[in-house]
């Protein structure tokens, strides 16, 4: 059956998108989230013959992204998504958490129709700006047809939810999908892809509690030279659910820190192994007792578990 569906609705959080500062020159010194989402859509002729929708849900510092905010996104989302005119949903966000965010709603929504990610490195202020072209990018993705999942698009590269990760802190094409690779690319605003479409069984939104601090929590911990146990034990004593631990290696763990979780997981405390290095997995072995996160990065893997514990 043909769909006729054509609006696509753009969903403004803030970030470096929506950021301005004083001085046109200045890339790192500026304020995020300063700029309504209807001004982001203005600002790009382009978009002007496109039936859109915006609206703000939140505006901050993507550093400053809240369970709270996640989940009046989540619920925006699905309420767009379910409507028939609605091709796909674009969500401008901040780049520090965007990862987070992406694999929150895939794992909520894992959506039939196109949620879209777009970011920006620098301001709507600098001289050269590279959100208005991640948004204009973002909503071809979103218009394509047979698109589905939670997906990001920067600096002409298609992320999966999975697989996006930040990887550098300043340069415009500071996003990466590691070992997996980027899962497409916009060439003149239509999208070549490489890889299959986001997929997974959805959680739902009525597993997300209003009162966000009956929320699991779920805290990463670290393993390094000197590491110990004492802040896992503390962690403990203040009533943590969960605990993510970014490994070394492929999920080694400080023994004196491995203890401690050894310790919390015997008490009836979570624990996930995931890795600090940027690209791979962590390969399951037998004899660790400890489950391993695979290829989510430590933040996602914080998030996954967080759901699992929901």
């Amino acid at each position: 059956m043909q769909s006729n569906a054509s609006v696509i609705v753009v969903l403004g959080t803030g970030g470096t998108i929506a950021g301005t500062s004083a001085d046109a020159s200045d890339n790192v010194g500026y304020t995020a989230g300063q700029l309504g989402v209807d001004s982001l859509v203005s600002a790009i002729p382009a978009l002007a013959g496109v039936p859109l929708e915006a609206e703000n849900v939140a505006q901050l510092d993507s550093k400053d992204m809240t369970h709270a905010v996640w989940r009046a996104l989540a619920l925006r989302c699905a309420h767009h998504l379910a409507r028939p005119e609605v091709a796909g949903v674009v969500v401008t966000h901040g780049t520090d958490t965007l990862e987070e965010t992406a694999w929150f709603l895939q794992r909520v929504l894992a959506p039939a129709k196109p949620v879209v990610l777009a970011a920006a490195m620098r301001p709507a202020t600098a001289l050269h700006t590279d959100g208005p072209q991640n948004l204009l990018d973002a909503v071809r993705v979103a218009q394509t047809a047979g698109a589905c999942g939670v997906v990001a698009v920067l600096a002409g590269e298609v992320h999966g939810a999975r697989d996006v990760r930040k990887v550098h802190p300043y340069r415009v094409d500071a996003f990466s999908s590691g070992d997996a690779g980027p899962m497409g690319c916009v060439e003149e605003g239509v999208l070549r892809r490489f890889r299959d479409w986001p997929a997974g069984e959805a959680i739902g939104t009525a597993g997300l509690p209003e009162d966000v601090a009956m929320w699991p929590r779920v805290e990463i911990v670290t393993s390094h030279a000197g590491a110990d146990g004492a802040i896992v034990r503390l962690l403990c004593a203040a009533g943590v659910q969960g605990v993510v631990v970014a490994s070394t290696g492929n999920g080694t763990v400080h023994r004196e820190l491995e203890a401690a979780l050894l310790e919390a997981q015997a008490q009836g405390v979570r624990v996930l192994r995931s890795t600090r290095c940027r690209n791979g997995r962590v390969l399951p072995a037998a004899d660790k007792a400890l489950p391993a996160a695979d290829d989510l990065t430590p933040e996602k893997a914080r998030v996954e578990l967080m759901l699992r514990l929901l």
